[in-house]
């Protein structure tokens, strides 16, 4: 039997609080960069629960299954156990919830994960065709091409099998689920959203490019370096006005 939000402890609570402003408030970037449509999509976002570090009493923020991205407000998102089951929320939690409790529960770096049906990205998880590393902004971002995971059915773990087996010691933060759409991942919710945007960019140039000819294949080794130099390298290395750091901030602008 799950707990309620009640049972955990007053800086877990307070923790879900703010997260449920961050979720709410990223939830609204995916109609600004046209990746989804009416309802679809979602974007999670895990709490740590710090009383109980090996992450497995861990909660996470979700949208509520099947509300407009209008009537989206923090108070309405729904907390889910790495279970998926329901721990504090007045509406059922997004339909794709199993699949992001998966990820949480296999993934012990992973902090947020999102899912969209970008035309682009979807188009290409449609042909079960991966988008090859043939930019400088997929080598940064992907660190090679963003793969095709396995075709598997809404409403089990199986989604999240399928993300987890094919994202697992690969660099991507992406995956084009099979006559589905993609999956991304990230250190929080900012990140998996920001790779969201970046897997539909990537998604539609590459597209655009076959339409003009075969795109130029990069060497592995310029891919390698690329990925350590944006992954390592790139950013503000001196501490902000605010007092964050680079490490912080890393990656969270775009590629210039």
């Amino acid at each position: 039997m799950s707990k309620a939000l009640t049972d955990y402890s007053q800086a877990v609570q307070e923790e879900v609080a703010r997260v449920r402003v961050v979720v709410s408030d990223l939830h609204a970037e995916l109609p600004r960069w046209d990746l989804v449509v009416w309802t679809a999509g979602n974007v999670s976002q895990r709490v740590p629960n710090p009383d109980v570090p090996d992450g497995s009493a861990d909660l996470f923020v979700i949208k509520p299954s099947g509300v407009s991205y209008d009537d989206l407000t923090p108070a309405g998102m729904v907390v889910c156990d790495l279970d998926g089951n329901l721990v504090d929320g007045t509406r059922s939690p997004s339909s794709d919830t199993a699949a992001h409790a998966y990820v949480y529960q296999h993934m012990a770096e992973v902090g947020g994960v999102v899912h969209t049906h970008s035309t682009y990205a979807t188009a290409w998880a449609a042909r079960g065709e991966e988008v090859p590393c043939v930019l400088t902004m997929m080598a940064d971002e992907f660190g090679g091409p963003v793969p095709i995971g396995p075709f598997a059915i809404i409403g089990d773990d199986s989604i999240g099998r399928g993300i987890v087996e094919t994202l697992s010691g690969h660099r991507s933060p992406a995956v084009l689920m099979r006559n589905h759409g993609p999956f991304t991942i990230g250190r929080d919710a900012k990140a998996a959203v920001k790779a969201a945007v970046m897997v539909e960019e990537v998604a539609r140039t590459v597209h655009i490019s076959r339409q003009l000819g075969e795109p130029v294949p990069m060497e592995q080794q310029h891919i390698d370096s690329l990925y350590d130099r944006y992954q390592n390298v790139y950013g503000q290395p001196a501490t902000t006005p605010s007092g964050t750091t680079a490490a912080d901030t890393k990656n969270t602008e775009g590629q210039a």
